[in-house]
């Protein structure tokens, strides 16, 4: 069993932005996350973030200022509130005094006047007459001396939110631009021109501003970062959409392939070659590669499974079935398997109907397309459906393992915990042996022990790990969940050491270094080893999306921008479903934002 296999390699990354997530990931709020979106990370807020328990941990200044209450600073309130009345004056910059000398007076006459006019503005609009606003604020534009910066830049913000209330966007963007030329780091004019932008469908220029706004308030305000997670998810699915469906189909890696199928145990098309499929000249050839009949296109893909020689399974299949041939059912599931590995669910969709509705098949089939069914519509965002396909299959195969299994993992991901729990237990008393179920049975609890903050019920859990891995010792999955739930309880010795198990019973599992490279990030700040050890993820499976999404998100925060898009693009290349490529994406434009408010306005956050 892998140990901290990704959920995809349960149920092919269902409902999972990162095919890192442990099985109570899938991009679900996880202990620890405090619900912190991902692309925030990726704007570099200025500490490791690390992912544990199918959820990002983020352990900076502001995340633990934000879980005591949300503090700007030591001393001032969270800035939440709706920006939609005009001000007085902008906030003081250099050079905005008051000129000294002859001309002074002079100009101080025309700046009290542009100021009488911009307050009777601010009567108009407090009073929803926002025509006359508009024009006291004109006016006061047109009395400002051009010197005066900050005054001249309120002047036109304040406009901006006039226009803002007659929903006239361009004119709100204009001003605001005006009011941004004068006074480069006015939050209040470039929030308000990035929400103009969102109505206007700019989403790379609604990005570039609220991500100034998010730094130059720190992360801060809510309202700034929702904007900034919700055009960014926009841009996300725009982009995933155009090239997903245009991308080339991509075998996933051998330890994946092998990691996923171990994760059922009533599969019939994973069991090995049965003795009556062979030839019989196959039979006499004890330890050597097995022939099968030609004709057979289902059983030369089940030789082609045992050779690992997978790119040739699809076509095999497809012989058998355009044959109508004996194994057309198997052949039918097979196929669609492998669709489903190859991230193409619309080529699978249609196999796998086909096989539930088979009522001749062999009813282990059909429970089996229909878990794998459910789980590519929990991948897609349809739990309702997902949900109708496990309770279907648990009504035609009642005392399948599998079935419980899985949708003990979908009902996680549904934070569904106790139906989760009673699903794995109902997986361990047909399968008493199945260590899987007993390892996900004691995260589930963990799991909810933590987010209900029950401290005696997160001693019972952690306990529960303890006898797991005492009682399975071989199975790594046990040991990399328990690292997770000790990296939350801050044990990160003992997570350490977990992490090294799961490592020596499955050298070759990328994920596992991914998870222990990150947890030096968060344990001894060692930066270099936490790379080392990513990087080594990524010479074991070159095809491990995970490993590059982490490096990238790294790298954003050391601060080195174009590296982190590389990273992130080769992520996006590797990326299993739709949902998952826009997760990417996001991750990717949040890195491009940061480059072209460094630019523009030379604001960078606090980088490792």
């Amino acid at each position: 069993m892998a140990a901290s296999k990704p959920v995809e390699a349960a149920v092919i990354a269902a409902a999972a932005p990162s095919s890192g997530s442990g099985v109570g990931g899938g991009g679900t709020a996880g202990p620890g996350t405090g619900g912190l979106p991902r692309w925030q990370l990726a704007l570099a807020v200025g500490a490791p973030l690390l992912l544990g328990a199918g959820a990002m941990y983020l352990w900076s200044r502001q995340q633990r200022r934000r879980e005591d209450g949300g503090r700007g600073d030591a001393s001032g309130p969270k800035r939440n509130s709706e920006r939609k009345t005009p001000e007085g004056r902008a906030s003081p910059a250099p050079g905005s005094g008051h000129p000294e000398g002859p001309g002074a007076h002079l100009d101080m006459n025309s700046l009290d006047r542009a100021q009488a006019a911009k307050n009777k503005g601010n009567k108009y609009f407090k009073a929803g007459k926002y025509e006359q606003a508009i024009q006291c604020y004109t006016e006061a534009i047109s009395l400002c001396p051009t010197e005066k910066n900050v005054d001249l830049s309120t002047f036109y913000q304040n406009r901006a939110a006039a226009f803002e209330q007659l929903q006239k966007w361009k004119e709100v963007a204009q001003d605001c631009t005006k009011a941004v030329e004068l006074n480069p780091k006015y939050v209040k004019a470039l929030f308000r021109r990035a929400k103009a932008h969102e109505k206007l469908d700019n989403k790379k220029e609604c990005l570039e501003d609220v991500t100034a706004v998010c730094i130059l308030e720190g992360f801060q305000n809510q309202q700034s970062m929702l904007l900034a997670d919700k055009v960014l998810k926009l841009l996300g699915k725009e982009k995933a959409k155009e090239k997903y469906k245009n991308r080339e189909p991509l075998m996933p890696s051998p330890q994946f392939i092998k990691s996923y199928f171990s994760s059922f145990t009533d599969d019939i098309i994973s069991q090995p070659m049965l003795k009556g499929e062979k030839s019989d000249e196959d039979k006499d050839k004890e330890g050597e590669a097995l022939e099968v009949k030609e004709n057979s296109g289902y059983l030369k893909a089940k030789q082609y499974m045992e050779e690992e020689n997978y790119d040739k399974i699809i076509s095999e299949c497809s012989k058998e079935i355009d044959s109508e041939g004996k194994y057309m059912a198997e052949a039918l599931l097979l196929r669609a398997t492998f669709y489903l590995l190859i991230g193409n669910a619309n080529a699978a969709k249609p196999d796998l109907d086909k096989v539930i509705s088979l009522k001749e098949a062999n009813v282990k089939l059909r429970a089996n397309a229909l878990i794998k069914r459910g789980s590519m519509y929990m991948q897609q965002q349809q739990p309702l459906l997902s949900t109708q396909d496990f309770n279907m299959a648990a009504d035609i195969d009642p005392q399948n393992a599998d079935v419980y299994h899985h949708r003990g993992q979908l009902k996680i991901l549904l934070d569904q915990v106790e139906e989760a729990v009673a699903d794995f237990d109902e997986c361990i008393r047909l399968r008493p042996e199945s260590a899987l179920a007993q390892a996900q049975k004691c995260f589930a609890l963990y799991r909810q022990a933590y987010t209900g903050n029950n401290s005696s019920q997160i001693q019972a859990a952690m306990k529960g790990f303890e006898e797991v891995i005492k009682k399975f010792p071989r199975c790594a999955e046990g040991y990399a969940l328990y690292a997770q739930a000790l990296t939350d309880q801050q044990q990160f010795g003992k997570a350490d050491e977990m992490y090294d198990k799961c490592i020596d019973l499955e050298p070759d599992n990328a994920t596992t270094y991914v998870h222990k490279g990150l947890l030096q990030l968060q344990w001894k700040q060692d930066l270099d080893r936490g790379l080392e050890l990513i990087s080594k993820a990524i010479e074991i499976d070159n095809k491990c999306d995970f490993a590059y999404e982490t490096m990238g998100t790294i790298e954003v925060q050391r601060g080195n921008m174009e590296k982190a898009i590389d990273m992130f693009n080769k992520a996006i290349n590797l990326a299993k479903s739709e949902m998952e490529m826009a997760h990417l994406y996001s991750l990717c434009d949040a890195a491009h934002a940061q480059i072209e408010v460094a630019k523009i306005y030379g604001l960078k956050p606090p980088t490792l």
